[in-house]
């Protein structure tokens, strides 16, 4: 495989921007459009041990650097800094240090050169006195009794420039079709080092379940801080001890279900966990009362026990091209209901309400996902929601539907390196004509589909694909390839143009950049594994089990985050420990000879990450090619947010 050069990515990004996206010619200059606001990150550093005593330190390019830029890399130990690099360093953005004293306690820092002289030095990394090789950091948990750290999201709280971690801790559950009393989720924040900022709890009035509790973590109001959104409800309590609404409401049902009472949206404070704004939840089960019939919820969701009409889905988009909305969503089954909501000033404002039962959007019911997907598919710098088999555009109105119904996964990115724009693949469960399917993300034109294959279990006919991926794992054929399990397809490995290209598929989970070179490697379980697609078959190159992780949510088995959140532009992976104790959070120490701004920079995978942990959890795409001989990525079109004073914590309280 061609891996690229330092000098080709270099090239690429010291251009003006021109277009939206280099490996898609899209048509609408950037530099006619605003800026994005996003997280003002710091540089990231992380410094691995490995078995043979040397250590791995690598450190982010931020998307806003000169592509150019220069560091120099330090170790501070036993009073005594030491430079480690002769020059500037201007390729990859790690180091491997042999020199480290494991008797003493070692910092690694970076500084940034420009025109001749260093910046200021980065956030220190430090390892501990005898700290063992291993391939992870720990990150200690409070974990309540009974409860087992689930989905994780990430986002600068305090606005130091370095990621906490937010962890949805889940105890018993439900799915929406399982009648039985649930456990109120709980949401908890965490610095990396496993100080525990703050504890929501999200009260009995709140159904613990994959498709209940959809939390989003963002700077929303532009403040250099994120901020923490969910539904909530009577009972609901804060970060400061707070109660929203009333503290003895019980509206669980005699089935566990909660059907009735009042539903709110709550956004956070990301430093304390204070409610800072509190508003009714969009749209409710019934538009007339908060406590409808089995009748009347049927008569608007397709059933009366809480099964369709409790579907929830939420996303972040810059709607306005500048500045993040928060997208909450409910129903796909059926009808369709997605709400937008802006946070400034300390106060929530609805945007606009896109309902599948209003006139005009006939076709939009029943095209919903799991899972949604935001991405500017249009090139005019605002996002679209792409919501299943349908798209929302950023003013709240239709933009297309495809009709060809629910599937459990979808993947957006340049799939296709040879049709302008963007393209999503995905699959169809109901059992049809278009069981694999990859469309034009713009316009919704089908480009191939796949039908399913009727098969026969105990006298059944099975439905079509439960999942299925998009990723580059074959530098031998241009663009990304894709496969999916079930309904007879499964085996079958295609190419973009739909092309049978092999009899053997990899595992059918999420997709993760771990290796030195561009390809996707897979992340199934707790093992991340390459693909050798000279042998079809699958080698693995991390097993978690070794160290003592699990992953989450059943069958599904996803880690509980799967991001860039250290570190150069490979992906870090976090597992909780088996017993629930830790989150392990995974980090590569494999060369790379690939020059990268981190991809957190990159609007269309920084906001896979907020909607990663949504309902069925689904892997983040870039937003241009990423693989084997894909030009170098477009310079973002971003602004950063430094941190502005806070005063409304105390105002929160």
């Amino acid at each position: 495989m061609k891996i690229q050069s330092f000098s080709r990515v270099a090239l690429c990004l010291a251009l003006t921007p021109l277009v939206a996206s280099c490996a898609s010619a899209q048509t609408v200059k950037t530099s006619q459009l605003p800026a994005r606001q996003m997280e003002n990150l710091g540089r990231g550093v992380v410094a691995i041990k490995q078995n043979d005593g040397k250590i791995f330190v690598s450190w982010r390019l931020l998307g806003t650097d000169d592509p150019n830029l220069g560091f120099n890399v330090y170790r501070s130990a036993g009073g005594k800094v030491v430079r480690l690099n002769a020059a500037p360093l201007t390729g990859p953005t790690h180091f491997v240090d042999a020199g480290a004293d494991a008797a003493l306690p070692t910092s690694y820092f970076v500084r940034a050169v420009a025109g001749g002289g260093e910046r200021e030095p980065s956030r220190p990394f430090t390892l501990a006195v005898q700290s063992p090789a291993k391939p992870y950091l720990s990150l200690p948990l409070q974990t309540p009794a009974g409860y087992t750290p689930n989905d994780a999201s990430t986002g600068d709280l305090d606005g130091d420039g370095e990621y906490e971690i937010i962890l949805h801790q889940a105890g018993r559950a439900k799915d929406n079709s399982q009648a039985g009393e649930t456990d109120p989720p709980i949401l908890q924040a965490y610095k990396l080092d496993g100080t525990l900022l703050w504890t929501i709890n999200l009260g009995k009035n709140i159904r613990e379940g994959a498709h209940y509790t959809q939390f989003m973590v963002y700077d929303l109001d532009g403040d250099g801080r994120a901020e923490i959104a969910a539904k909530t409800a009577d009972g609901t309590t804060d970060g400061v001890g707070k109660v929203i609404g009333n503290p003895n409401a019980n509206y669980v049902n005699e089935a566990g279900y909660i059907l009735s009472g009042p539903e709110f949206l709550t956004v956070f404070d990301g430093t304390t966990g204070a409610a800072l704004a509190t508003t009714k939840y969009l749209p409710m089960r019934h538009p007339e009362t908060e406590n409808p019939t089995g009748d009347q919820l049927k008569a608007i969701w397709g059933d009366g026990y809480g099964n369709r009409g409790d579907r929830f889905l939420a996303g972040l988009a810059y709607l306005d091209g500048v500045r993040p909305s928060l997208v909450m969503a409910r129903g796909y089954y059926t009808r369709t209901v997605l709400a937008a909501w802006d946070f400034r000033g300390g106060k929530l404002s609805s945007r606009w309400v896109f309902d599948s039962d209003a006139p005009g959007n006939e076709g939009y019911g029943g095209q919903g996902n799991h899972s949604l997907i935001v991405a500017d598919v249009d090139a005019d710098g605002k996002d679209e929601i792409l919501y299943g088999k349908m798209a929302v555009d950023d003013n709240g109105k239709g933009l297309y539907t495809t009709r060809i119904g629910h599937g459990d996964a979808a993947h957006l990115t340049d799939l296709d390196p040879d049709r302008p724009g963007l393209e999503m693949f995905s699959i169809q469960e109901p059992f049809g004509d278009a069981g694999a399917h990859l469309y034009d993300a713009r316009t919704g034109e089908i480009i191939w589909k796949k039908a399913s294959v009727t098969k026969q279990t105990g006298g059944r006919k099975v439905e079509g694909p439960g999942r299925g991926v998009a990723a580059d794992i074959d530098p031998r054929h241009r663009g990304y390839e894709s496969w999916v399990a079930g309904a007879g397809l499964g085996g079958q490995l295609w190419n973009i143009k739909g092309e049978k290209i092999g009899d053997t598929t990899p595992s059918v989970n999420f997709r993760v950049f771990w290796d030195g070179d561009t390809l996707s490697e897979l992340l199934d379980g707790t093992t991340i594994s390459k693909w050798d697609y000279q042998n079809g078959k699958q080698v693995p190159l991390v097993d978690g089990k070794a160290f003592g992780v699990a992953s989450n949510n059943g069958t599904k088995a996803t880690p509980a985050l799967s991001a860039d959140i250290l570190g150069d532009w490979r992906e870090e992976v976090i597992w909780r420990s088996a017993d629930n104790k830790e989150l392990r959070i995974f980090s590569t120490t494999i060369p790379t000879e690939v020059r990268l701004p981190t991809l957190m920079h990159d609007p269309i995978y920084r906001l896979s990450i907020a909607w990663q942990n949504v309902g069925y959890n689904q892997p983040p795409h870039t937003g241009f090619q990423m693989g084997a001989e894909m030009p170098a990525p477009p310079r973002p079109n971003i602004v950063l947010v430094k941190p502005q004073p806070a005063a409304r914590q105390a105002a929160a309280r």
